[in-house]
């Protein structure tokens, strides 16, 4: 598993998906299609974990098995196409993933082409008042290279804080430290709401297959949870199991748990009565998608607006500074 996951590396995963469910859907066996994408893959460093699962897969394993077995692929991937395997849709599942990482990839490079410009006048502004100024206005002969190695001493906290965060966020590490991240996300404007919305249209999604399929209630909705890649829907689902076993119906459960918005835990409630929860819950996967991606666009627009103007501020107050400065020396010459 890489350290950081590039918009190219999930552009590569969305095409793997995209792939399988093409394949899937002309009637081709999973380990026919496995085979096939192996000699063609995405990208070459697929073809040793595409092997790995044909070997499962050859030694009597289960796809979602096999895909365990390697930890290549994030929890809430290996979730996912099990509920699709379960409930007999996996072509479903494959263009569900296919659709999830081409927008994480399509955000990413959207936030990256807006902060080019904020990110090169942070540079720019770091070096002429943290380094050159200083140095202009002192005895000391700073030479071309040092100035350089000031800059790179002064910005490697900076990369380094970047690099953190951007692996903080990757999706393959443990439940407990989604957990944290996910606690520490969710006050923030815009990206939490996003995160939330976007895992509740993957419970949703993964809900329906599996009921439709005919899979136990109970069971449907803890593998449903684990498939949303929430810790926290996943804890409070599998919390539910002895009031369902009292008799609780999962609407009941929904509508007490803070975790689900209003509108799912009355649409849940309506299908439920209704006897058309299929169709709601495919209802519920299209609106949170939809919501949830708009959100998270919306966070991918203004967060380098927002750094920019922090920019400004910060090359405003070091203008200021130096002007006031300027004029005390003055102030202060003509006092002598």
């Amino acid at each position: 598993m890489p350290l950081i996951i590039t918009p190219g590396q999930f552009n590569q995963r969305a095409e793997l998906y995209h792939q399988l469910a093409q394949l899937t859907s002309a009637g081709i066996g999973v380990v026919a299609a496995l085979e096939q994408i192996k000699r063609n893959p995405p990208a070459p460093s697929f073809r040793q974990p595409l092997q790995h699962f044909l070997d499962e897969l050859a030694a009597g394993r289960t796809l979602s098995e096999s895909l365990q077995q390697g930890g290549w692929l994030p929890v809430f991937d290996t979730a996912l196409i099990e509920a699709g395997e379960r409930s007999g849709r996996l072509e479903g599942c494959f263009r569900l993933l296919a659709d999830y990482y081409h927008d994480r990839a399509r955000v990413i490079k959207l936030v990256i082409a807006q902060l080019i410009y904020p990110v090169g006048l942070v540079h720019l502004a770091i070096f002429v008042f943290l380094i050159v100024l200083p140095f202009a206005g002192s005895q000391f002969n700073a030479s071309l290279p040092w100035l350089f190695v000031k800059a790179a001493l002064i910005l490697a906290p900076l990369y380094g804080a970047v690099a953190l965060m951007i692996y903080a966020l990757q999706s393959q590490h443990g439940e407990q430290w989604r957990a944290r991240l996910e606690s520490l996300l969710r006050p923030v404007p815009l990206l939490g709401t996003a995160r939330h919305y976007l895992a509740l249209s993957r419970l949703a999604a993964a809900l329906e297959a599996l009921i439709s399929a005919g899979v136990n209630v109970i069971e449907a909705w803890n593998l449903a949870a684990t498939a949303s890649g929430s810790p926290a829907f996943r804890r409070a689902v599998m919390a539910w199991k002895p009031s369902l076993d009292a008799g609780q119906t999962p609407a009941e459960l929904v509508r007490a748990c803070p975790l689900f918005p209003e509108t799912f835990a009355n649409l849940y409630a309506s299908g439920e009565v209704s006897g058309k929860l299929e169709e709601t819950l495919r209802r519920l996967y299209a609106y949170y998608q939809e919501e949830g991606t708009l959100k998270l666009q919306a966070f991918a627009t203004w967060t380098p607006r927002f750094i920019y103007f922090l920019v400004v501020l910060f090359i405003a107050y070091f203008i200021i500074h130096f002007w006031l400065a300027y004029f005390n020396q003055i102030n202060n010459a003509m006092n002598l």
